[in-house]
């Protein structure tokens, strides 16, 4: 990979045009506005399909960062791994991921401090299209402005690894930990809901054993649920919706949901 990593699912899942992007995003985020009254955010879960599907939902996580914008410098971002088949976690090689927004500087020094853990490898391969990463990078540079990225795919990692990774990271206070997950996927609109609230159920438990069926990101939700940095939050249902109550397909949905963990 070059020493940046561009944009791969723009003009797809979010506007190509720079202007057309932030208004977008700041459009999502002003509607979406939140009167969550909690302590500043230590992690996200967010889900990570086309704005125009779930773009409402994540915007109601994202707008809560803006009260504490001046205290991230730096950013956990862990997805899962759709485009290669990934035993461990994935880290890249780049200085920088790249949107139309902009250049993300890459924490090289956080990176190093987890390239030697088990399970973890720099395997550019698994990054260069991957949207689960991507598509929370806009969101991040229009509330956030500048912070340094620590992006980590995760593929079939054992809870303990990926939560190795997250306390080793959670050391440093101005670190905010997003989590890329989707949940049900192409039930009915109603074993759907059925489905994602049990999950919904699970995540506020801090459960530790989703399953794929639950979320596309199990294993990165499991993994942080699995940290000592996790133990000491609290987890609040922010949305909960379908691809359905979008485009009004009711067959075959996809669910989104957003959390928000202080």
């Amino acid at each position: 990979m070059n020493a940046v990593r561009e944009a791969a699912v723009a003009g797809l899942f979010y506007p190509e045009h720079p202007a057309r992007l932030r208004r977008a995003v700041t459009h999502l985020l002003a509607r979406n506005e939140s009167t969550y009254p909690g302590p500043p955010p230590r992690a996200l879960i967010v889900p990570h399909a086309g704005y125009v599907y779930s773009g409402d939902v994540a915007a109601r996580a994202y707008g809560l960062l803006s009260a504490s914008r001046a205290h991230v410098r730096r950013v956990v971002l862990l997805g899962p791994a759709h485009r290669v088949r990934l035993a461990g976690m994935a880290i890249p090689s780049a200085s920088a991921f790249a949107t139309p927004l902009g250049r993300i500087a890459l924490d090289r020094a956080g990176l190093a401090r987890i390239a030697d853990l088990p399970g973890v490898v720099v395997a550019d391969d698994a990054h260069r299209f991957e949207h689960s990463l991507e598509v929370q990078l806009p969101f991040l540079q229009v509330v956030l402005g500048t912070f340094d990225l620590v992006p980590v795919a995760v593929g079939g990692a054992a809870p303990e690894r990926v939560a190795a990774v997250v306390d080793t990271l959670a050391e440093q206070p101005d670190t905010l930990f997003v989590l890329s997950s989707d949940l049900s996927h192409f039930l009915d609109y109603e074993h759907a809901r059925e489905a994602d609230e049990r999950t919904r159920d699970k995540i506020l438990a801090h459960s530790t054993s989703l399953t794929g069926e639950d979320a596309c990101g199990a294993g990165v939700i499991n993994g942080f649920m699995c940290s000592r940095a996790a133990a000491a939050l609290s987890v609040e249902l922010l949305e909960l919706r379908k691809s359905g109550d979008t485009t009004g397909d009711r067959e075959r949905v996809v669910g989104y949901a957003s959390f928000v963990l202080h």
